[in-house]
C-alpha cells in the first residue's frame, strides 16, 4: 500500500506542471475571448455610425437634383451677314454656322421649405450664369414664396417656358426685344394655393434693377413686374385653358440731353426733338401691358394639340437705330420714345407619340405711330429701329427618345417696305430683306 501511495504522489508531481499550463492557457484563451468581443463591439459601433453618416448624406443628396440640356445646331440663312433673330446674327462673309445654342447645367437643392438655384450656360462664346436664387417657402399655408437673386422675369408665358421644352427654336421677336436674356436680378413674391377654389389663380410680383439680365443696376429706378394667372382644367372634356395678364412698370434714365418722340401734329408722323439741358439724368417711362392665353385639347385619334398666343403693348424707351432695351451705361446714347406693339400665336399638333408640327407667327411693331409709307420720307429722321417686321415659322419635331428631340425649323421674316424715298441705312428696306433661316437642331436633355 505504501508503494502504491508513492507512486501515486510520483503521478501527481508529475501532472502537476502540465495541470498549471492548462490553467494559464485557459485563463488566457478567456482573456483574448472577452477582448475579442470587445473588438467587435468596437466595430459594430462603428459601423453603426458610419451607417448614420452614410444615410445623413444619402438624405441630403436626395435633395440635390442635377439636370441640363445642350442644343447643337446647323443653321442656313438666304444671305451671308443676315440679321436675325434665330440665335443672333450671322457674322460677316457667313451664311452657313454649326453652333451650340444652349449648353445648360443646373443644380437645385430642394429642401421642402426653402431651395437653392444655379444654372450656367455653355456654349462657344464661353459661359455665364443663367439662374442663381434662393425661394423660400412660408411653412404655414404653404401658398406664397419669396424668390431674389437672378430668375425669370414674371411677364407673360414665353419668358418662363423653358427653352428645352419650347417647340419652336426661339422666343418671339418682341420678347428678345422687350426682356432680352428673360432674367433678371431682383426679387419676386409669388402666391398659388396648393389646394382648393384658389389653387386655380396665381400671382407673381417683384422689383428688379431694371437693366439687362444680369448686368448691374445704373440708375435710381427700380422696375416692378407682375403677373396675374388662371388655369381652369375640363378634364371630362380633356380641355384645359390658362392665361394671365401682366404689367411691367420701369423707369430708364437718360445720360444724353437729346430727346426724340413723334409729334403728332405732323402729317408725315416726323421726330421732334428736346435738347434741354436739364433732361440729362431725366428718367422716362418703360411700361408694357400684356394678356396671354395657352389652350391645351387631346384630339381623338391624332393627339394632343396646343394653341398659344400673347399680345403685348406700351411705351419703350430705345436708341435711334435700336428698339431695344435702353441700357446706355457709359456711352451718351440720345433716347427716342416708341409706343409699340407686338404679338404672336403658336400651333403645336402631336402626330402619334414620337412626331409634332409647329406653326408660329409673330409680329413686332416698334412704333405704332407709323406706317410703312412714312418711314424715311424727307425731314422725319425716321431710323431702321420703327421697321415692323413679322415672322411665319413652321417646322417638325421627332423625338429619338426620352432625352434626344431632333428640331427642324424654317423662319421666314417679313419686313414692311418704307418710303419709296428713304435713303441711308433706310434703303435696304424699301424691298423685302433676304433673312430666313433654316434650323437643324438636336436636343439631349437629361
Amino acid at each position: 500500500m505504501k508503494a502504491i501511495h508513492v507512486l501515486f504522489i510520483l503521478l501527481l508531481l508529475a501532472a502537476w506542471p502540465v495541470v498549471l499550463r492548462a490553467q494559464e492557457d485557459g485563463d488566457t484563451t478567456k482573456a483574448k475571448g472577452g477582448q475579442a468581443v470587445e473588438e467587435l463591439k468596437g466595430q459594430v459601433d462603428g459601423m453603426n455610425e458610419t451607417l448614420i453618416e452614410m444615410k445623413n448624406t444619402l438624405d441630403a443628396l436626395k435633395k440635390v437634383k442635377i439636370s441640363g440640356y445642350i442644343q447643337a445646331q446647323y443653321q442656313s440663312a438666304d444671305t451671308a451677314a443676315a440679321k436675325s433673330f434665330a440665335g443672333g446674327d450671322f457674322p460677316a462673309n457667313v451664311r452657313s454656322r454649326f453652333m451650340v445654342r444652349r449648353g445648360r447645367l443646373k443644380v437645385n437643392y430642394d429642401n421642402d421649405l426653402t431651395q437653392y438655384v444655379l444654372q450656367i450656360d455653355v456654349t462657344q462664346n464661353g459661359i455665364g450664369i443663367k439662374d442663381a436664387y434662393a425661394s423660400i417657402r412660408d411653412p404655414w399655408i404653404r401658398t406664397g414664396v419669396f424668390t431674389a437673386g437672378i430668375f425669370d422675369r414674371p411677364f407673360g408665358f414665353e419668358i418662363s417656358y423653358s427653352s428645352s421644352s419650347r417647340e419652336t427654336p426661339e422666343r418671339s421677336r418682341m420678347f428678345q426685344t422687350l426682356f432680352p436674356g428673360e432674367r433678371e436680378v431682383g426679387a419676386k413674391l409669388e402666391l398659388n394655393a396648393e389646394t382648393g377654389l384658389w389653387s386655380t389663380l396665381n400671382l407673381k410680383a417683384g422689383l428688379f434693377n431694371g437693366v439687362l439680365n444680369n448686368a448691374n443696376e445704373n440708375d435710381r429706378n427700380k422696375d416692378f413686374i407682375g403677373r396675374l394667372g388662371i388655369a381652369l382644367p375640363f378634364e371630362e372634356q380633356n380641355l384645359a385653358v390658362d392665361g394671365g395678364i401682366s404689367l411691367y412698370d420701369g423707369k430708364v434714365t437718360t445720360n444724353s440731353k437729346f430727346v426724340y418722340d413723334i409729334n403728332p401734329a405732323s402729317p408725315a408722323k416726323a421726330y421732334r426733338i428736346d435738347s434741354s439741358a436739364s433732361n440729362v439724368g431725366n428718367s422716362y417711362g418703360r411700361v408694357y401691358v400684356g394678356g396671354d392665353m395657352q389652350v391645351y385639347y387631346d384630339l381623338p385619334v391624332i393627339g394632343g394639340f396646343s394653341l398659344r398666343g400673347e399680345y403685348i403693348t406700351g411705351t419703350q424707351p430705345g436708341s435711334s437705330a435700336s428698339n431695344s432695351f435702353y441700357n446706355p451705361g457709359a456711352t451718351v446714347t440720345p433716347i427716342y420714345l416708341r409706343k409699340m406693339a407686338g404679338w404672336y400665336v403658336n400651333l403645336v399638333q402631336n402626330v402619334g407619340v414620337q412626331n409634332q408640327f409647329i406653326a408660329k407667327y409673330d409680329v413686332y411693331d416698334p412704333n405704332t405711330d407709323l406706317d410703312g409709307s412714312q418711314i424715311g420720307a424727307p425731314g422725319t429722321s425716321h431710323t431702321a429701329g420703327d421697321v415692323k417686321f413679322s415672322t411665319l415659322g413652321l417646322g417638325w419635331i421627332y423625338h429619338w427618345d426620352a432625352n434626344v428631340k431632333f428640331v427642324l425649323y424654317y423662319d421666314m421674316v417679313r419686313n414692311e417696305k418704307v418710303n419709296a424715298a428713304a435713303s441711308g441705312a433706310l434703303a435696304p428696306f424699301r424691298a423685302d430683306l433676304r433673312d430666313d433661316v433654316m434650323t437643324v437642331r438636336m436636343q439631349y436633355k437629361f
